[in-house]
């Protein structure tokens, strides 16, 4: 069993900041589970309970189809070098879609990441650590350039038709919007 603790520490924090990769699990009450990874520079830090990523386009968007009916979402996220840690942060998150209110308020945060759709604000509300002994240790040689080049390509209004055609119903046939 892992240590839990009710917020990040100054060590944890550096430690996701360090991160290449995570992962993001969401789940309604029923249906398919959703387990995503995340990666580029997409992950912010605001505090020891609250984190926010830039969601970018994909080939589903499962994850905001899943918090628009139950916003509960859990990270991971995995030492892959240096000392063996699985860190996951459980907690509740809100959708902040493309160019809303709020997307206008933490988008600065981030680098300008083509094919970005959304924001996502995770309040946490318990941190477990557990030991990453059993996970590879795997050298980062760098981030794929397709999703962006793609995304790019696409431009702001092929990127919006994209999310209409491919990005409103999820796996178990719910259905969410962009607006």
């Amino acid at each position: 069993m892992g240590r839990q603790l009710k917020g990040l520490t100054p060590h944890l924090i550096d430690f996701i900041n360090q991160q290449k990769l995570f992962f993001v699990a969401t789940a309604m009450e029923e249906g398919s589970v959703n387990l995503s990874p995340k990666g580029l520079d997409s992950l912010r830090v605001i505090d020891e309970n609250r984190v926010i990523w830039l969601n970018l386009t994909g080939s589903g968007n499962e994850t905001a189809v899943h918090l628009a009916h139950k916003n509960r979402i859990t990270l991971m996220f995995c030492a892959f070098e240096g000392d063996p840690i699985i860190l996951r942060l459980y907690g509740k998150a809100e959708i902040y879609p493309y160019k809303s209110e709020p997307w206008k308020e933490y988008i600065d945060m981030f680098p300008n990441i083509a094919g970005g759709r959304q924001l996502v604000d995770v309040q946490v509300e318990k941190v477990q650590i557990s030991c990453g002994m059993g996970v590879p240790i795997m050298e980062f040689k760098g981030h794929r350039k397709e999703l962006v080049d793609w995304a790019e390509n696409q431009g702001e209004t092929g990127l919006k038709k994209y999310w209409q055609k491919k990005n409103t119903t999820s796996l178990d046939g719910h259905t969410t919007s962009f607006e």
